[in-house]
């Protein structure tokens, strides 16, 4: 049985948010609603596997028919993992869970350029934050299978992007988290972050060879 489980993720208190901050309607990113998900999540027993299950029923039913509901959804999911902590960690690097991350830019749904950079460049990062931490294998698993059949990733400075912090918690719950960068730098840099620019060039991703690979697994 798959770990995201059944029935409605979006009756949950922080699906009801995650809902909210990922409207298509929405002018622009909702900062203060995706800073509460941030805070049920690390304030709650379920909030972790309640997210991830709703970030990922936002993303698949918006495939392939509204991509900027699947940008604000990336955006939540980006932030949530700068500001959030281990349990929700380990749900979003399960090997599952890239794999439909990886899915939703397949040929299958014809996504656009900036949604395919947007989710390899999260994949990159967290393949490198993660890389030591044994829980988190299963993003570093995806990343370098990817690698190994060709696919490019956008050159990313990973030393100059914000970094993935682990607040502290009033409760310990384990050993302490490693800090990825400095702890000293906001976990949210001001402005919006995790928006992308489509005028601002990026690198090519390979996108030959990623619907190659794509069409080979799925």
């Amino acid at each position: 049985m798959s770990f995201f489980g059944v029935g409605n993720p979006f009756s949950t208190p922080v699906g009801q948010k995650i809902e909210q901050a990922t409207d298509g309607s929405l002018p622009s990113e909702n900062w203060g609603l995706n800073m509460e998900i941030c805070d049920i999540i690390n304030s709650t027993a379920d909030g972790p596997k309640d997210a991830i299950k709703a970030i990922r029923k936002r993303l698949t039913q918006s495939a392939g028919k509204n991509y900027t509901v699947v940008m604000y959804t990336l955006t939540v999911l980006e932030t949530c993992v700068k500001n959030c902590g281990r349990p929700f960690h380990v749900s979003v690097c399960n090997k599952e869970f890239i794999s439909e991350l990886v899915k939703l830019i397949g040929p299958k749904n014809d996504p656009p350029t900036v949604v395919q950079e947007k989710v390899l460049s999260l994949i990159q990062c967290w393949a490198d934050a993660f890389q030591s931490q044994p829980e988190l294998q299963g993003v570093v698993q995806i990343y370098n299978e990817l690698r190994t059949k060709g696919v490019e990733f956008p050159m990313t400075d990973l030393d100059a992007m914000a970094p993935i912090f682990t607040p502290q918690r009033s409760v310990p719950d384990g050993p302490e988290p490693v800090l990825v960068g400095s702890p000293q730098r906001a976990a949210v840099p001001q402005g919006s972050p995790t928006r992308h620019n489509p005028e601002q060039p990026t690198a090519a991703v390979s996108l030959p060879f990623l619907n190659f690979f794509l069409s080979l697994l799925f």
